[in-house]
């Protein structure tokens, strides 16, 4: 038997699933895609030999179910994303559904069935890479879902909600999955750090405390296309110089203060001819915050900046909000049921919080919710270099199953 009893097969698996693109030169799966069924159906097929029921439900999510020996009692339920960024790395939220697999196949080879089921979740678009619209499938299980955002469309001008026809899902069910009140106990996460904190200290596994609120927009600026050579300077009307004092603006304002970091991850210039002045420009501002305040200022001062640019440039402009999620604390006691679960594991753990959004924060109007962050290499995420180590996998599928099994859905009552 290898040394690394579930690490072995979790690594194969991640490395299967980091195969299931749509590019055939880098990894991307986006939502509503033949390459997301692909993966949740090889996912489900997992959930199935670890003794699971499954169900592909009506927001594009992969639940597996593992029954507890009382039917009344509050499930606990885990598990992430299964959806990737473009030219993705092949841990970031996959790692979060294939380890709670683990750990269900483990209690089921013994046998063994707690006094609540545990639910496995793959959750569909919580990057929100294809509409700009992030975490749709835990906001419907949370019972949060905004059937507005079906009404957003992709780069080729498809709707989410025609893509979740075409996918085979009637949009109008998005929100009939949303759990009910009291059936959900708690929710925990395990999830890749993406930042360099554990790897400096030295640690495998850290306690999250809580996840920063985040706000996505998407700004249009419209001006004026023109012949390169012949308008002068002074009489343009270009969209892109705007957005690009606007760029500049973001990262000044959101550079200096603790846990403020603003974003513009995206950027479009049309018509997109070398010898035409752009006349219009399209692009994503992302800022978060630990704290809600902090970022709602940022997000206020880039909308006055956006307004006077444009007056002074003579430009109009639009700007639609696609997400927005408040600062979410961890449960105090599932904190310590995490740390407490990372010490049996003979290893030295810390508390630290999340500059990343993540499913987590989206349930907790559901439940209470904690997390556990595992180092990756050099903090590396969002990116084909992410790694892990196979030591840090054992040890994180081990720890959370040590969380499941010493689970009390009393610990989060109050």
């Amino acid at each position: 038997m290898s040394a690394n009893r579930f690490a072995d097969r979790m690594l194969a698996q991640l490395d299967e699933l980091g195969r299931i693109s749509e590019s055939p030169d880098f990894l991307v799966r986006t939502f509503l895609v033949p390459e997301q069924k692909a993966a949740h159906e090889r996912v489900a097929e997992w959930m199935r030999e670890a003794g699971m029921e499954v169900e592909h439900d009506c927001a594009g999510n992969v639940v597996g179910r593992y029954a507890g020996t009382d039917p009344k009692a509050p499930a606990l339920m885990t598990g992430s994303h299964l959806d990737t960024v473009r030219n993705a790395g092949k841990y970031d939220g996959m790692l979060g559904v294939i380890a709670p697999i683990a750990c269900v196949a483990d209690l089921h080879k013994r046998g063994k069935r707690l006094p609540f089921a545990i639910e496995v979740v793959g959750f569909a678009n919580e990057e929100g890479t294809r509409f700009g619209s992030s975490m749709t499938g835990s906001r419907a299980i949370a019972g949060t879902f905004d059937p507005a955002i079906l009404e957003v469309k992709d780069r080729q001008g498809i709707s989410m909600g025609e893509a979740y026809k075409a996918y085979g899902l009637d949009p109008h069910k998005v929100g009939f999955c949303a759990r009910k009140p009291g059936s959900i106990a708690a929710f925990v996460e395990l999830h890749i750090e993406q930042g360099p904190v554990l790897e400096n200290e030295g640690l495998a596994l850290g306690v999250v405390t809580a996840i920063s609120g985040a706000r996505r927009l998407r700004a249009e600026i419209t001006g004026l296309a023109g012949h390169a050579g012949t308008v002068p300077m002074g009489q343009r009307q270009d969209a892109l110089v705007a957005a690009a004092e606007i760029v500049q603006f973001i990262e000044e304002r959101c550079t200096g203060t603790p846990t403020l970091v603003g974003t513009v991850g995206m950027l479009e210039a049309l018509p997109g001819a070398m010898n035409v002045i752009p006349g219009k420009a399209v692009f994503s501002i992302d800022i978060r915050a630990g704290e809600d305040d902090v970022r709602d200022a940022a997000v206020d001062a880039v909308l006055r900046e956006i307004e006077m640019v444009c007056a002074r440039r003579k430009l109009t402009f639009t700007v639609t909000e696609l997400y927005k999620s408040t600062a979410t604390p961890c449960h105090p006691k599932l904190m310590d049921l995490t740390e407490a679960a990372i010490k049996a594991q003979h290893v030295p753990t810390m508390r630290l919080p999340s500059g990343a959004g993540h499913d987590a924060a989206t349930l907790a109007p559901l439940c209470p919710v904690a997390m556990m962050f595992m180092r990756c290499t050099r903090g590396i995420s969002h990116n084909p270099l992410e790694a892990v180590l196979a030591d840090d996998v054992e040890l994180a599928t081990r720890a959370l199953l040590h969380f499941i099994e010493h689970f009390d859905p009393s610990f989060a009552a109050n």
